[in-house]
């Protein structure tokens, strides 16, 4: 899902409205299971298009992408699902308050 004016559930329209206008998006959060793309192939797309995109990936199969190579990719933040979105927020605010 993408941050934005409206959340996205399919990667690859999200990744199609991103190469739109990269400059318009604080911060993306994607999970890591979704129909056509994995969350961490979106995180590469994205952080290739723009580097600085801070990435949060939530998943709840540890056993596909752990928190090491999460950030080995580049990805800001890795939560656990589940997550509530206190923490999700709390993870944007720290990650917004980095980059300024």
């Amino acid at each position: 899902m993408i941050t934005g004016s409206k959340p996205w559930s399919d990667p690859e329209d999200a990744l199609a409205l991103f190469k739109l206008n990269p400059g318009y998006f604080d911060a993306v959060i994607t999970d890591m299971t979704m129909p056509k793309m994995t969350g961490a192939k979106l995180a590469e797309e994205l952080i290739r298009i723009r580097p600085d995109i801070p990435i949060v990936l939530c998943t709840g199969h540890s056993s596909l992408i752990d928190e090491e190579k999460a950030r080995q990719l580049g990805i800001a933040a890795y939560m656990m699902k589940p997550v509530s979105m206190s923490k999700i927020a709390e993870t944007i605010r720290k990650l917004m308050d980095q980059k300024n």
